[in-house]
């Protein structure tokens, strides 16, 4: 069988999916995309592990989701090693360029609009995502840079068939398909937009993924590639003119490097969760939400906590309001500095916050807390700052192999189509993750403020991307992550919570509806229109938090919860049994495929939206 027919075999196993659970002691992945799970699939049946498959899906994702993540951009890679019991993350996260100022996104004072800054090349940070897989890979896998590529040269030289969730992101861009004239030949061709069913080839992309499968990283970060890249985000929006000119260079290119990263530990109702550190808020904020979360019986319906309960909603809300203002002041690139990570996380402090909510009413808009007094770091205070749009577009993916090795990834190019900016002759968008530092900055050297989240050479944005391993008695049962901006840190909390407090198997856990805040002033969002979404947010549980004095559920004796937030992909070990299993989102694309390898013989079975009865062991 040659190298097209059996890739073929793959994506139409994955294409022709059946409601089966996937369950196995071999390899699972789970991704938002079935041909980016069938590039996975084909290293693991060619005896890759879970490091060479999270390398072969990112770089498929990159052809098949291009208006979420792929080599202009970065992410994070969690890593827990089977036969070491080690877990640790490979920080690939996008770099300020040396040339970076704290002012750039205001040059004049004020801070340019969004939608210009957003999109030209002053937004576009140094990508990291090829250096960090390819270091991943030398450290840790099985596959050779080139054999994790072939999936992703072959998707983009044969190409794929546009499914709906890429066509409605070409035909509501915002205008960022349209404004360089290499990304709208791409996905706009003859000036028309792809229809879910086009059939889309990218000549230019397998180009460039053949040229760092034969030369390795460096034919990224140095060379006639590095070359384009910086002469692509050189060029000026004329809104803009000069400011909006990019300032990396093939310095900052050629000494980009990846942080390899302890990470942070937490622990709720007896499980333990390791998660992203900062430069990541994601981590940090999640668990300050659980341990907030922990005084309240959030699974005894017979205290009226059980799911969807107004008791157990409104908590949510509040937990989320304040740990979210103090996310918005206190958590920046901790590199740059000090993040007070001790005091944010300190009981006594959790307990003050907590204390704030009460149980008859919304409490009023809260303010960052003071958690210095319960941390030994340096950090000191900083002041609340202005912080812009972050996408919902991001991509999450999870494996586990047959050797027990977890990958839980998420990546992204921040906003959806990134700057909007594709390298000319290359085929891929560059990122415009520096929009996630502050536009104004908020540095005073009379208060001795160190401006957190401002931007600086070098220096990493905030982001909210929040990988997660869940371990019970020293051992990973689960790993799972979202796409979704600042949602992502509530979309891994509730399905969380769903596993731990109300007793939901992975895939009912991802399949429930969803609540959102991500900002102290409180506007809920929530989920219920799909029919999947089970159980509901009932009207009643909705108007009884009306009455609490909660915002943005529109108005009384209507369904408020009508939104789509995240998308959960997750792998499940069953420490019982050993056997892995896979859950899928159907908020996308949602796939599961489950590899047994017997010597030549591969047994795949595949799964877009898994049902399980069984909960979490």
């Amino acid at each position: 069988m040659n190298r097209l027919a059996h890739y073929t075999r793959w994506l139409v196993l994955c294409l022709l999916s059946s409601s089966v659970l996937a369950a196995s002691p071999d390899g699972v992945v789970a991704v938002s995309h079935p041909a980016a799970a069938a590039a996975g699939a084909r290293l693991l049946a060619q005896g890759g592990n879970a490091i060479d498959v999270a390398a072969a899906v990112q770089f498929a994702l990159n052809v098949v989701e291009p208006q979420s993540s792929g080599i202009g951009g970065g992410g994070f890679m969690l890593i827990h090693l089977a036969k070491t019991n080690e877990t640790f993350i490979v920080d690939s996260r996008e770099r300020a360029p040396a040339q970076a100022s704290a002012d750039m996104f205001a040059p004049d004072g004020l801070p340019m609009p969004f939608p210009l800054g957003s999109t030209s090349g002053l937004a576009v940070g140094v990508p990291g995502t090829v250096r960090g897989v390819d270091t991943a890979l030398r450290r840790w896998g099985n596959k050779k840079l080139a054999d994790t590529l072939a999936p992703a040269i072959e998707l983009a030289e044969r190409g794929f068939r546009v499914n709906r969730l890429l066509a409605a992101d070409i035909a509501n861009d915002g205008g960022r398909t349209q404004i360089h004239p290499e990304t709208a030949a791409i996905f706009r061709p003859g000036g028309v937009p792809l229809a879910e069913g086009d059939w889309l080839m990218q000549p230019d992309l397998a180009k460039t993924l053949k040229r760092i499968a034969a030369k390795g990283p460096d034919a990224f970060y140095r060379g006639q590639l590095a070359r384009a890249i910086v002469k692509a985000q050189q060029r000026t929006r004329s809104e803009l003119g000069e400011a909006g000119k990019g300032r990396m260079t093939l310095f900052d290119l050629a000494q980009y490097q990846v942080a390899i990263r302890e990470p942070l530990i937490g622990h709720y109702r007896g499980w333990t969760l390791a998660g992203m550190p900062p430069p990541s808020s994601g981590g940090l904020t999640m668990l300050q939400m659980l341990k907030m979360l922990e005084r309240f019986p959030l699974g005894d319906a017979a205290q009226g906590y059980g799911f969807g309960s107004p008791k157990t909603l409104h908590a949510m809300i509040e937990v989320m309001r304040l740990a979210f203002a103090d996310r918005v002041v206190w958590i920046g690139d901790d590199d740059a500095a000090t993040v007070p990570q001790q005091g944010l996380l300190h009981p006594d402090y959790l307990a003050m916050r907590a204390a704030l909510i009460q149980a008859d009413r919304r409490m009023e808009t809260p303010q960052a807390g003071d958690p210095l007094p319960w941390d030994s770091s340096t950090a000191v205070r900083p002041k609340p700052s202005r912080t812009l749009q972050e996408s919902p577009h991001t991509t999450h993916f999870s494996i586990v192999d047959r050797w027990g090795n977890v990958v839980s990834y998420t990546s992204t190019i921040e906003f959806t189509w990134g700057s909007g900016i594709t390298v000319p002759g290359y085929g891929f968008l560059l990122n415009n993750e520096l929009t996630d530092f502050n536009f104004l900055p908020s540095a005073d050297a009379a208060t001795g403020n160190p401006g957190a989240n401002d931007v600086e050479p070098h220096k990493r944005p905030r982001s909210s991307m929040a990988p997660m391993l869940l371990f019970k008695d020293g051992k990973p049962v689960a790993a799972y992550g979202s796409p979704g901006g600042a949602t992502i840190i509530n979309s891994v909390l509730n399905v969380t919570l769903n596993l731990i407090d109300h007793g939901m198997s992975m895939q009912q856990a991802i399949d429930a509806p969803r609540l959102s805040v991500t900002h102290a002033a409180g506007k809920v969002s929530c989920e219920g229109g799909q029919d999947f979404m089970q159980p509901r947010f009932g009207i009643a549980a909705q108007d009884t938090l009306r009455v609490l004095g909660h915002v943005g559920l529109g108005e009384a004796g209507t369904d408020g919860c009508q939104e789509t937030i995240g998308s959960v992909q997750a792998v499940v070990v069953d420490l019982a049994t050993g056997e892995h299993r896979g859950a899928a989102d159907p908020r996308r694309e949602g796939t599961v495929i489950r590899v047994k390898s017997r010597g030549a013989k591969i047994d795949a079975t595949t799964s877009i939206h898994l049902q399980s009865k069984q909960s979490i062991p």
